[in-house]
């Protein structure tokens, strides 16, 4: 599936790298473990395996609590990072590098699941609340609220009571397609977010998936 969102998402678009820009820290929140890869709370572990792949970045590497990636978007510096402390813990790890590079909230995006949303919807805002989600409950403790996120919709299950054995279940077979066109568009459109032009990028990602 992710070699098909590369794909998707590479097409004619070249990617060059210019002289450098300001760090910026890019977090897909996710469960460790390959019994989780598939699970609809780990979409944010997606998306950073899939820019990773799309944009050449370097070898994984184990850091800051979770593992790292380091590239570049345009001229924009970028480590992608995926916690390894478990969903709840999430916060430790983009709190260490965050500290580490001398950064500040504005310069971290989180990619995360959200209930609210529709099935394959993307959608950007900085600060505000969790809205239960517990990556992001631990990311504000540890970093504050003010950061950006990356809301990806995996829709409700209609029920408060069947949420978190909706949330940690594999996407469905029949969902395949949608998730790696979701996810392609993200990665082909990602030059409008290490620009902060958040709203550019939203517009192109759903311009891609109304094809």
């Amino acid at each position: 599936m992710s070699d098909l969102a590369v794909r998707q998402a590479q097409g004619e678009r070249g990617f060059v790298v210019k002289e450098q820009g300001t760090m910026q820290i890019w977090v897909g929140l996710g469960n460790p473990g390959a019994q989780y890869a598939m699970h609809r709370h780990n979409v944010g572990f997606m998306v950073a395996d899939l820019i990773a792949d799309l944009y050449r970045f370097s070898p994984p590497r184990k850091q800051f609590q979770g593992w790292t990636q380091e590239g570049r978007i345009g001229p924009e510096k970028i480590l992608l990072l995926k916690p390894a402390t478990f969903m709840n813990e999430s916060g430790r790890a983009v709190g260490e590098a965050m500290r580490f590079y001398k950064l500040t909230p504005q310069d971290v995006t989180v990619f995360h699941d959200e209930l609210d949303l529709a099935p394959m919807k993307v959608k950007v805002k900085r600060g505000g609340g969790n809205a239960g989600h517990n990556g992001l409950r631990s990311t504000d403790a540890h970093i504050g609220a003010d950061f950006r996120r990356v809301r990806i919709g995996i829709g409700h299950p209609g029920h408060k009571d069947r949420v978190h054995d909706y949330v940690l279940g594999n996407y469905h077979k029949s969902e395949s397609d949608a998730l790696a066109d979701m996810l392609g568009a993200i990665g082909a459109e990602a030059e409008w977010l290490a620009k902060n032009d958040d709203a550019r990028f939203m517009n192109e990602v759903a311009l891609r998936l109304a094809d």
